[in-house]
């Protein structure tokens, strides 16, 4: 399965979210390339509010950073983010990263290729706020169309890897098996649910209102004003 990880801090081996993070790739990558990035290196920037991106997201002022983790996730079978809590929500060069990609929400010029994706949003804290941070991310991973989307959500009460205990190991080394192995039974299968709902909402309002040319020629380009599914 090829893989696509964004790390949300710089931390690695210190990290109890990059250590979880790697598990999951041992158990799910079975030779396929994995391609990692780390925030805020691999994209320091926040976003200006340009709109440039609406309309040909190559004027983005931030391009050369987006491309390449633009072109990695599109070429992933499964995409993983993972971040630690920041009071109580991602930390936020994950949020900068993500403002980047409006652009391919549901209601604009989602990538049809995403519907056949799978996504893992993995995030660790002290004690509390992990859904918060969770759903800080599957907002935008339902709104690109990612078919379906997993969250691994654990409570260490550590601030560092080497600080958590064995126990808390054990339970992290059994859950880390047992989501991949969702993972690995739902490849390849439809949206589910919740994305679809949205993508035919999207559509009646693309179809109906037509708010921006350029968003309703693309989805017309694409043939879903005919009835064709990006799944």
């Amino acid at each position: 399965m090829k893989i696509t990880v964004i790390y949300g801090t710089s931390r690695t081996e210190r990290s109890s979210t990059y250590n979880i993070a790697r598990q999951f790739i041992a158990e799910l990558a079975g030779g396929d390339p994995v391609t990692e990035f780390h925030l805020p290196k691999d994209m320091p920037n926040f976003c200006t509010g340009c709109f440039n991106c609406f309309s040909d997201n190559t004027t983005c002022p931030h391009y050369t950073y987006i491309k390449p983790i633009a072109d990695a996730m599109l070429n992933a079978d499964l995409l993983i983010i993972a971040a630690p809590v920041y009071v109580f929500h991602v930390p936020g060069q994950v949020k900068a990263l993500l403002d980047h990609f409006g652009y391919q929400w549901m209601a604009h010029k989602p990538r049809a290729a995403f519907f056949k994706k799978q996504a893992l949003v993995i995030t660790t804290a002290a004690g509390a706020g992990m859904r918060h941070a969770v759903k800080d991310v599957q907002d935008s991973f339902d709104w690109w169309g990612v078919g379906r989307t997993y969250s691994f959500k654990k409570a260490v009460q550590a601030s560092e890897w080497r600080q958590v205990s064995n126990k808390t190991r054990e339970e992290i080394a059994l859950e880390v098996k047992a989501t991949s192995q969702k993972i690995l039974k739902q490849r390849g299968s439809a949206p589910r649910l919740k994305v679809r709902l949205i993508f035919y909402l999207m559509r009646f309002v693309q179809n109906k209102y037509r708010y921006s040319a350029s968003d309703a020629a693309y989805w017309k380009e694409n043939g879903w004003f005919d009835g064709k599914k990006p799944w």
